[in-house]
């Protein structure tokens, strides 16, 4: 009976026509900020799924580090251990170190990554090679993968130049007499591959064969800078993370990808959040609209409202009425909304309707990306937002029909 009610009144003709006007305009206010809504998380739903496929390219499922210090050793034993570990899939022994390097005159300072041969199943930098060859060579000659803007800040051409690049790092344990060059260990790299993941990596990274590292920062054979961990598929990387950590102990810690991207993984969400506060004050504004055609359509059925109290309903009956009311209008602004900014996003996923300035080698459109939770979040909200909005006009209709009925 309530919803009859309340859809009546909404539907059948006013004696003013700015009644149903002005609730016309709050189902377009509320229709216009849902699709707001849904388009805007879409795209950062896009954005966060695009950088989390480029971080998942350079970055491994799971990360041994040391809890304090640069490096850790684990010996033959303990990495059986780990490949033998329920949910492990693949391995890699990594280093890393700031370098400089220099092939020409000017000296460029980079990160040096030495890896072995089990590299290339636990990231997919390979299948982001953009010139050359991934190759990091052996004891014969080490080679070197660089990305793509130092490889520009370089000046190298990895296809047709054999020259190579000459690399400097600090020495271990050395005291502060020493000259300049006995302070620093060299050697020779020859460049043999360009990848492009994502300028954070492609400017400053540079990948090569673990053991030319281990020679140059004179570390032991079972020393590291961190192991690499693939899972395998459908394991759940938290579970595989506390077997880990149960196993080699507190002096090393385990991270998953988040953890090792943490800071931006926070920023992103925080971005999101922000705007769909921002989006949803924006609604409550727009809700003003939804009070006024609401309070107006008390004044409207002051008479109805004083049968219903004379026939004996109670407060709480026609309060129920009023919030149905704006329950509809907030629901059908809802549906609408829903509608555009979903047929929005499905045009940008397929013609990329609105383009990213400037130029990208990964996208030129806005990415888009809709998750039904946010179609939940927006719901919610929107009902939330009508409940509050219908509050006040249904709470005097309840309390004042015969007052009303009085002017």
């Amino acid at each position: 009976m309530i919803w009859q009610f309340a859809s009546r009144y909404f539907s059948a003709k006013k004696s003013t026509n700015a009644i149903n006007i002005i609730a016309w305009v709050s189902v377009a206010a509320i229709a216009i900020g849902t699709g707001a809504l849904i388009v805007i998380l879409s795209v950062f739903n896009g954005f966060e799924g695009l950088v989390k496929s480029l971080y998942s390219s350079f970055y491994p499922t799971l990360k041994v580090a040391p809890a304090t210090g640069k490096t850790i050793v684990l010996t033959p034993d303990q990495l059986k251990e780990i490949g033998r570990t329920a949910g492990v899939a693949h391995y890699s022994e990594v280093i890393e170190e700031k370098a400089v390097l220099r092939y020409g005159d000017e000296p460029t300072i980079a990160v040096l990554k030495g890896v072995d041969s089990g590299y290339n199943n636990v990231t997919d930098v390979k299948s982001n090679i953009v010139r050359g060859r991934f190759d990091t060579g052996d004891s014969v000659a080490y080679r070197a993968v660089l990305g793509l803007e130092l490889e520009g800040a370089l000046g190298v051409d990895v296809v047709h130049s054999l020259a190579p690049v000459t690399v400097y790092v600090p020495r271990r344990n050395v005291n502060a007499f020493v000259t300049l060059e006995d302070a620093l260990n060299n050697g020779i790299l020859y460049p043999t591959g360009t990848f492009a993941i994502q300028q954070e990596f492609n400017s400053k990274y540079i990948i090569t064969h673990i053991n030319f590292l281990r020679g140059l920062l004179e570390l032991g054979n079972n020393e590291m800078s961190a192991l690499e961990v693939s899972i395998r598929p459908g394991a759940d990387e938290q579970v595989v993370k506390s077997r880990l950590q149960r196993l080699l102990g507190v002096q090393y810690k385990v991270q998953t990808r988040y953890e090792q991207n943490q800071s931006l993984y926070a920023i992103m969400q925080t971005e999101k959040w922000v705007v769909y506060v921002i989006l949803s004050f924006i609604m409550i504004i727009a809700a003003f609209n939804m009070i006024g055609s609401l309070y107006m359509l008390v004044l409207e059925k002051r008479k109805d409202i004083t049968i219903l109290k004379a026939m004996g309903a109670r407060k709480w009956l026609v309060m129920r009425i009023f919030l149905a009311e704006g329950l509809i209008i907030a629901g059908i602004g809802a549906l609408l909304g829903f509608v555009l900014g979903g047929l929005f996003c499905l045009l940008q996923q397929r013609y990329g309707l609105i383009k990213l300035e400037g130029t990208s080698f990964l996208v030129d459109a806005y990415p888009v990306s809709m998750h039904f939770s946010d179609f939940v979040l927006v719901l919610v909200t929107i009902v939330v937002i009508g409940l509050g909005a219908s509050w006040y006009p249904a709470r005097r209709a309840a309390e004042g029909g015969m007052e009303l009925n009085s002017y």
